[in-house]
């Protein structure tokens, strides 16, 4: 008997339609490659749900209607509309709240709470308008994990058939801001949770809490979150609740990164021929000015400049090292001061290093299959996708073990890694690079086993396939039923929680 499983993909970016970060490339990825794993046995209908934000580009949208949500004594619009992205419907939510916030994600706390309380509110509402009912509610980050807590609310007082839900956690730091009064004047009251007193007001929190599922975006993440340095205050939480949190590493498009096709790179190239790479190199230092070298190994680097990169301790490295033979080239903008930091060791060492404090799409493509070594010594990733384009391009890795970075990269084999965070670590392990890139053969070695690596989405979907599946099995389970309270607010209703195990919402 073949089986139809309904996703509804919630997150506050997506590809190709608006794009900030990280996050807007899993959103846009990562439901279509689920619902390319249908077969005759199960069909996955995915469909995402965005917000209608000022930069999305209208073209070929159909409109569905009109609905509201209570909030308070009024009523507030939704305005719902539908496009596609290669036969997927995805939809969109409009209405004032988002219309009031402008930006993607603005600086301005109070809109933004407001934005994507109702935003995930309106999202859940948006099935029953269309008649389409979802088996799994796939929450993204802070800006659309109220939707499980508000789905779990729903289960509380509708008593019908259950929606699960899972949150998957891209950003952790980020969680979101205090959302009391605006989630208690849309009718949704804050219960009792395990959480710490400060957490139980904000959205990351509310809807990991809720959830029936968390998922960090690589194995590493998952055990490092239960940990104080990248837990963000909820590693006890996180420690009371392992049986529901899962790691699954994100994909990368392989279709869109594929150097044996790519038309922005001097010259395509496959693992089979990777001598047809080397073009790509002197390119890339004549378009920078610097000295075509061939046997001068190139480093590069495509990041945020931000302290979490890491890229200060590149940089003093980096300075310790200028007797060494190499070349440099950074592309990314942030923190003014890294800026600063980066653009000094550049007069220092002007016919090694260029500094490009912007975003590229078009020049990052073109350094990762330009550079011979890639660095990058985060301090913090929960997954990281450019060591993933750079191993893909022939460029040989260089991270710390963390997060993502300790999941994709293996020392001496597809590229260097050193664990802690001094610069001693990265110098010694960049020192090791340096040694090994005249030794052709053993440096191809490395460049074809790194571009062998499988980051396709179609691996990571089949894990999120097999976890939707276990909790919809679960959820089909009849569990006791018991009274839990409230926090302290003005309702005098009372909300019930399906309890199992530790009575935490949990299937």
């Amino acid at each position: 008997m073949s089986q139809t499983i309904n996703v509804l993909f919630l997150a506050a970016e997506a590809e190709p339609f608006v794009k900030v970060g990280g996050l807007g490339d899993v959103a846009g990825t990562l439901p279509r490659a689920l619902r390319a794993l249908s077969n005759d046995e199960t069909t996955i209908d995915a469909r995402l749900v965005l917000p209608l934000h000022t930069v999305v580009k209208q073209e070929g949208f159909k409109p569905l209607g009109i609905f509201s949500i209570p909030r308070g004594e009024i009523e507030v619009q939704v305005e719902a509309y539908e496009g596609a992205l290669d036969g997927m419907p995805v939809y969109f939510i409009n209405g004032d709240p988002i219309r009031a916030s402008g930006a993607v994600y603005s600086s301005n706390n109070k809109l933004d709470a407001e934005k994507y309380v109702f935003f995930s509110l309106a999202a859940l509402e948006l099935p029953r308008q269309i008649n389409w009912k979802p088996d799994v509610i796939h929450c993204n980050d802070w800006h659309t994990a109220l939707a499980a807590y508000g789905n779990l609310v729903k289960r509380w007082e509708d008593k019908k058939r259950r929606i699960v839900s899972m949150v998957t956690i891209h950003n952790l730091p980020f969680l979101g801001p205090d959302v009391r009064e605006i989630l208690e004047s849309y009718g949704l009251p804050l219960a009792n949770t395990d959480l710490p007193d400060w957490a139980r007001v904000m959205p990351m929190p509310l809807g990991l809490w809720a959830s029936d599922a968390m998922v960090a975006v690589s194995p590493t993440y998952a055990e490092e979150i239960l940990h104080e340095e990248f837990g963000s205050g909820l590693q006890e939480f996180f420690r009371n609740r392992t049986d529901s949190i899962h790691g699954i590493l994100n994909g990368l498009d392989t279709a869109s990164f594929d150097p044996g096709t790519d038309p922005v790179i001097t010259s395509r190239f496959t693992a089979d021929d990777p001598s047809a790479r080397k073009p790509n190199k002197a390119a890339l230092q004549e378009k920078l000015g610097l000295p075509v070298l061939p046997d001068l190994p190139l480093l590069g680097m495509v990041s945020r400049m931000d302290e979490a990169k890491g890229i200060d301790i590149a940089l003093k490295g980096l300075k310790m090292l200028s007797k060494q033979k190499w070349q440099l080239v950074i592309l990314g903008a942030g923190d003014p001061k890294i800026e600063e930091q980066a653009k000094k060791l550049q007069e220092s060492l002007p016919d090694r290093v260029r500094v490009e404090t912007r975003y590229d799409a078009k020049l990052a493509r073109q350094i990762y299959a330009g550079s011979d070594i890639f660095l990058m010594p985060s301090r913090y990733e929960p997954c990281g996708i450019s060591q993933m384009i750079a191993m893909r391009y022939g460029s040989v890795p260089l991270v710390r073990a963390v997060g993502g970075l300790h999941d994709t990269v293996t020392d001496g084999e597809t590229g260097f890694v050193f664990v802690d965070k001094k610069i001693k670590s990265f110098n010694d392990t960049l020192k090791r690079a340096l040694q090994l890139y005249p030794y052709h053969s053993r440096w191809a070695a490395l460049q074809k086993a790194g571009m062998a690596q499988d980051f396709s989405w179609t691996r990571s979907a089949q894990k999120y396939l097999e976890l939707y599946k276990k909790l919809i099995e679960s959820s089909s389970v009849p569990v006791p039923r018991e009274t839990y309270p409230l926090r302290q607010s003005d309702s005098k209703r009372t909300i019930r929680e399906e309890k199992a195990g530790s009575g935490n919402g949990e299937a």
